[in-house]
């Protein structure tokens, strides 16, 4: 193991197309120079054009490979990706901070995938309020915003108010928010990051990129990889976008080349 890279972990589904899953978080995590860790929640028939069907891992053998990885390694941050409920993410994510309180972790909130297979729905609220006081980032879209604060039902309001984001108890949530901006049709491109009581905004360097399968899944474990590297959140999040945009026109396929 080298000395001189983090050691990070995606939890996440596997693609056998490689455009999403551990496969397109790995390559990711090695463009950013740091060492990548992969558990497995589900095995997954699909292209980079159409998904067949989902295999789930079983929670336990999750939770057993979570233990004997950070019994043996220091590991930094943390990517979860898709999960078939919350009550599965809510052990993993519960598991990671009792063994390693201080590991980062981003929740990137895939609910359902682009060809409408759905993943994990939001049933119960009081175990989602308990997963997003524990993770430090998630990363929605803005399909995924409504299901998960229903209460924000015009975005546009949400996108100018400065006031963080809360629960019904109107206590503040403790996890920032990186609104990705890749289904908002008024502001194509555009990001919003909440930390705290700031908003930045985040713009695009091009609106004329190649749509790619699993640019979620890229731009999420760039943004993990950075913060590991000990990059600030604004600054982890921005560097994340512009290696995001770089994949994204990279060739005018679904599937992205990563470039050293």
């Amino acid at each position: 193991m080298s000395a001189n890279r983090p050691i990070v972990l995606t939890i996440a589904g596997f693609d056998p197309s490689a455009g999403a899953g551990v496969l397109a978080d790995i390559k990711t995590f090695e463009q950013h120079r740091v060492y990548g860790f992969a558990i497995n929640t589900g095995n997954t028939i699909q292209t980079e054009n159409e998904f067949f069907e989902m295999q789930w891992t079983d929670l336990a053998f999750v939770l057993k490979s979570l233990e004997k990885l950070f019994m043996n390694y220091t590991i930094n941050a943390v990517k979860i990706g898709i999960v078939p409920s919350l009550e599965y993410l809510k052990e993993i994510v519960f598991a990671i901070k009792r063994l390693s309180p201080k590991t980062k972790i981003v929740w990137d909130t895939v609910l359902k995938s682009s060809t409408n297979f759905d993943f994990t729905t939001i049933g119960n609220r009081q175990d989602l309020n308990e997963i997003l006081n524990q993770v430090d980032l998630i990363t929605p879209n803005y399909d995924e915003i409504k299901i998960i604060f229903p209460d924000f039902t015009r975005l546009s309001c949400f996108i100018s108010s400065l006031s963080p984001i809360r629960r019904e108890s109107n206590e503040d949530f403790i996890c920032s928010v990186l609104l990705k901006g890749g289904h908002n049709p008024n502001e194509m491109g555009v990001d919003y990051l909440y930390i705290d009581n700031e908003i930045h905004q985040l713009l695009p360097k091009t609106i004329e990129c190649y749509e790619k399968h699993g640019s979620g899944c890229v731009l999420s474990a760039a943004i993990t990889a950075n913060i590991a590297l000990e990059q600030n959140l604004k600054t982890a999040c921005e560097k994340a976008k512009i290696y995001t945009e770089n994949y994204l026109l990279s060739n005018s396929t679904k599937l992205g080349f990563h470039h050293v």
